[in-house]
């Protein structure tokens, strides 16, 4: 394109006063009345340049207004999903600082949306029941905005270590919260029998219940534990996490708990077993990260 520049006038210098303004920058009134390039806009223009790491200058030349664009997109401008070239914007920057912070994590946040993106974006969807194709629809943008309040005003550096919880915080969550804990098969009903032993030990009054089924919790939240992948397609409106990446384990737990369209809330646990023996030990290291994770996702959760 040929570069716009002071002394331009017209519907392309009005469409860049509109773009400028909308992120902020001042432009006089005189000037956007008119759709005039005079000295306000560029130097409107020079401090974008300068703010997004371009070369300086007062000109709207093409890389100037390919990055304008790009930073006037906002989440849910567009659907986003993996291609080549790849998107890029604020939308998609947005969409990876959001995924970081609810501990899906996308890796550097720079804009792009390339496989590690899509990669967070499937987990997200698994997490929330939704069919997980990597496509970042109004669904999926929606499902982030109902956990703003997860996201809001937090850090957009990426997910963080969660730690151990300590006594006197598990206390709290497992006298409060009511959860019921199930499963589908040996191995996790395994492992749930242990959680709730492990549960029981640690406070005298325990609202942690053990059922046989998925009907047998009515209210609280359900949590169920399947050494088996969930069907794809599901439509139970529970959410499902894999029991890994132990550091936001309890983060993508507690999305999938609150994006829950199930009666009660409920939640899925996969648990990874291989292909080897699955010992006795095995079981209760998983019962321990498991009551931890829990009592990590519940803090502070209101249901």
């Amino acid at each position: 394109m040929e570069p716009i520049q002071e002394g331009a006038a017209g519907a392309a210098v009005e469409d860049i006063q509109e773009r400028l303004q909308f992120l902020g920058y001042a432009i006089d009134a005189a000037e956007t009345a008119g759709a005039a390039f005079g000295r306000s806009t560029a130097t409107a223009v020079a401090r974008f340049r300068l703010d997004h790491g371009l070369s300086l200058g007062s000109e709207v030349d093409a890389l100037t207004w390919s990055t304008l664009v790009d930073e006037c997109y906002q989440l849910g401008d567009r659907t986003l999903y993996l291609r080549l070239p790849n998107f890029h914007g604020n939308d998609v920057r947005q969409l990876q600082e959001r995924l970081n912070i609810l501990g899906f994590s996308c890796g550097e946040v720079d804009g792009v949306y390339g496989v590690h993106t899509e990669a967070a974006v499937k987990l997200f969807q698994e997490s929330i029941g939704v069919l997980a194709d990597g496509m970042a629809f109004p669904d999926t943008f929606d499902a982030i905005e109902r956990l703003k309040h997860v996201w809001a005003g937090k850090p957009a550096d990426g997910p963080h270590p969660m730690g151990g919880m300590g006594f006197a915080r598990a206390a709290s969550v497992l006298e409060l919260a009511r959860i019921s804990i199930t499963a589908d098969d040996p191995i996790s009903r395994n492992i749930a029998g242990r959680i709730w032993n492990l549960a029981h030990a640690t406070v005298d009054d325990c609202a942690l219940d053990l059922v046989d089924s998925p009907a047998d919790a009515t209210t609280g939240t359900l949590i169920v534990l399947s050494t088996m992948p969930q069907p794809e397609n599901s439509a139970s409106g529970m959410g499902s996490v894999t029991l890994d990446d132990f550091d936001t384990l309890p983060l993508r737990l507690r999305t999938a708990i609150e994006s829950s369209h199930a009666t009660p809330r409920a939640a899925r646990i996969e648990v990874p077993v291989g292909t080897g023996t699955f010992t006795i030990g095995d079981a209760q290291t998983y019962a321990v990260l498991l009551l931890d994770t829990i009592c990590a996702a519940f803090e502070g959760l209101e249901l």
